[in-house]
């Protein structure tokens, strides 16, 4: 028996011997685990030596039990120093392979910038808002009623046309102009004036060519108020029309027809080409159409809450995509939608 326990002795101070010679060679974590593994795991060494105990007499496993603590312990105190050195190790591989030469040319760094409609969209608030009017918005998934019906657009008018708009069902679709949102403003605000709003937004119309697009900008503006004239309406597109082309600009206003405006008419500005003189980019007639504009219908007053007998008022609308065509003389409606980083850096 005492040879027995001589014997268990030696194994266990071979595997101390052994096991702190491997701990000391492996080359990597992935050896290390293995060392690990070998003297340590469930089927290790150490474990296989401790297993075996139950043979020994009662008054020896006190004595090999301490032993192959010790030796445990010792193996596991070697094997968190080691791992710790090689971490280390490899940290500092990686710090050396990642190191950056701060003599090296920096990395040129592209910055956004804003889309040339949403350039247009605001300027075109900044101009409103500094004549005094307010910025609001609506649905674009809009009533029937609002987007036809309180606008004086009758059921047989053309605009109703399936091939028109995009219906969601009998009663609602996608808003065809933003002129939905004044009604919506006049409706919230009503007896009340005055009521001097713009409403940017996107509309929706089944169009899809070289000028149209499916999906495309509008700004619809409103004023209601007292004593309102025709002439405040001129005078308010005139001065936008210069603001937004240039101080020297012309406008002229051609009478025409809208079902929620009465008199109605559109307005040209003097062609930002030729400066009026005629050439084929305004079809030599020295005019470019910017908007539609018109005295508010007493009809559309009446149905969202105003007295047609006390209070008047005008409207206009314009196209983003159209305004900003002509200011910044782009010649195809599809490059504002096609993403084309040569498009788009030079704005």
């Amino acid at each position: 028996m005492e040879v027995e326990r001589i014997d268990i002795r030696q194994e266990l101070e071979e595997i101390r011997r052994k096991g702190l010679q491997e701990i000391n060679n492996a080359g990597d974590l992935e050896q290390l685990n293995q060392v690990r593994v070998k003297f340590l795991g469930k089927k290790g060494k150490l474990t296989s030596i401790l297993r075996g105990m139950g043979k020994l007499p009662v008054e020896e496993k006190p004595l090999v039990g301490r032993l192959a603590n010790d030796i445990r312990r010792d193996l596991e105190y070697e094997l968190f120093e080691k791992n710790t050195a090689l971490k280390e190790k490899e940290r500092e591989e990686r710090l050396r392979e990642e190191s950056i030469d701060v003599t090296l040319p920096g990395e040129k760094i592209l910055l956004g910038n804003c889309h040339p409609l949403t350039t247009a969209i605001n300027e075109i608030e900044s101009i409103f808002l500094g004549m005094g009017y307010s910025v609001v918005e609506g649905p674009e998934i809009e009533l029937d009623y609002y987007n036809f019906e309180a606008l004086n657009i009758p059921s047989e008018h053309p605009a109703r046309d399936m091939q028109d708009s995009f219906y969601v069902s009998a009663e609602v679709l996608l808003r065809t102009h933003t002129s939905p949102v004044q009604i919506r403003t006049m409706e919230k605000y009503a007896p009340s004036v005055p009521v001097r709003v713009i409403a940017p937004g996107k509309v929706y119309r089944r169009d899809d060519d070289a000028t149209h697009s499916p999906m495309f900008h509008q700004v619809e503006g409103l004023l209601v108020d007292e004593k309102v004239t025709f002439g405040d309406l001129k005078g308010t597109l005139l001065t936008f029309a210069r603001q937004m082309f240039g101080k020297k600009k012309e406008v002229r206003f051609r009478p025409s027809y809208f079902p929620f405006t009465e008199p109605s008419a559109e307005m040209d500005i003097s062609c930002i080409i030729c400066e009026g003189s005629g050439c084929r980019v305004c079809s030599q007639t020295g005019w470019l159409e910017i908007l539609g504009s018109g005295m508010v219908h007493p009809r559309v007053l009446e149905m969202a809450g105003y007295d047609p007998e006390k209070v008047c008022g005008f409207a206009f609308g314009m196209g983003v995509e159209r305004i900003a065509m002509l200011k910044y003389g782009i010649d195809d409606l599809r490059l504002f939608f096609d993403n084309d980083l040569r498009f788009l850096s030079q704005f």
